[in-house]
């Protein structure tokens, strides 16, 4: 596509572009609008730079996408629970919020279509968030897995991030105040997405899975499925198919949730990181 209101400038060969030529703060028109989302669909995840969004400007923009989401676990901002703010301290030695390879809320019905996250502060290094493009980690299988994986369903929830042994847990109990999350057993309900969905938009096939959310095939045990979900795991997120996003202040990040898993690094201890972040609800895959 050609793009006549925006600049596009891709970051990686395998995903992710800059745009340029686009403020935030205004409501987009029609025109400029079907260009956003048309470089969203094109290149999986798409960033903006030196925006300085209020709330209300960044659930305005998000919400051109769709519907947003209140985040069952994660508390949002108090006059905004749309917003979650994912923050780190400087003096907080744990872990992170998105620390491993994943995407959003797969333990959903309906899992978000994608997330837009906007950086108040950042470390003077480190704390770069890594993405990866789903439809080429399906498209690089053999012949004879895809046809295995076509016929597959994998049961997700959230215990591993919200349960009580969770990372959420963990992280609380090393002392770390910098998120406010709630641990809840109703983490442990499964719901059912085919291993293999089709984006709703492009018509491509991306693989949908992911470390944190999946716990095992349908009607096999979590024995038998594990070592074919390592080798997925390991697969999905192999360099060539990802990009690696540096942050400055006023950054805004936008991924495609259907098609990508990403992964923010927790590499900048001794210093703090601020963003907010705003999910837009999905779809049922198929």
């Amino acid at each position: 596509m050609d793009y006549s209101r925006i600049e596009v400038r891709p970051v990686a060969g395998a995903l992710g572009a800059e745009i340029a030529g686009v403020d935030l703060t205004r409501p987009l028109d029609d025109h400029a609008f079907a260009e956003v989302h048309r470089a969203l669909l094109d290149h999986l995840v798409i960033f903006f730079r030196d925006q300085t969004l209020t709330p209300e400007q960044h659930k305005d923009f998000a919400r051109r996408f769709g519907a947003l989401d209140v985040h069952p676990y994660a508390k949002g901002l108090p006059d905004h629970p749309e917003i979650i703010p994912v923050t780190k301290e400087a003096d907080d030695r744990g872990g992170n919020f998105g620390g491993t390879w994943h995407s959003d809320v797969t333990f959903y019905e309906k899992p978000a279509l994608g997330s837009v996250l906007y950086a108040l502060e950042v470390p003077p290094y480190g704390g770069d968030t890594l993405f990866a493009n789903q439809y080429l980690a399906y498209e690089a299988l053999s012949d004879g897995l895809k046809q295995t994986l076509d016929g597959l369903t994998a049961l997700h929830n959230a215990a591993r991030s919200y349960g009580a042994g969770g990372r959420a847990a963990q992280r609380q109990a090393q002392g770390s105040k910098s998120m406010a999350i709630d641990i809840r057993e109703d983490s442990e309900q499964t719901v059912e997405h085919p291993v293999v969905r089709t984006h709703p938009e492009t018509g491509r096939k991306a693989l949908f899975v992911n470390h944190v959310f999946t716990r095992r095939f349908k009607g096999w045990t979590e024995e038998e499925s594990q070592p074919l979900l390592d080798f997925l795991y390991k697969h999905a997120v192999r360099p060539e198919f990802t990009c690696r996003f540096r942050w400055k202040p006023g950054s805004v990040a936008f991924w495609d949730n259907r098609c990508t898993q990403h992964y923010a690094l927790n590499d900048y201890h001794g210093f703090a990181r601020r963003m907010h972040r705003v999910t837009i609800c999905g779809d049922r895959p198929v």
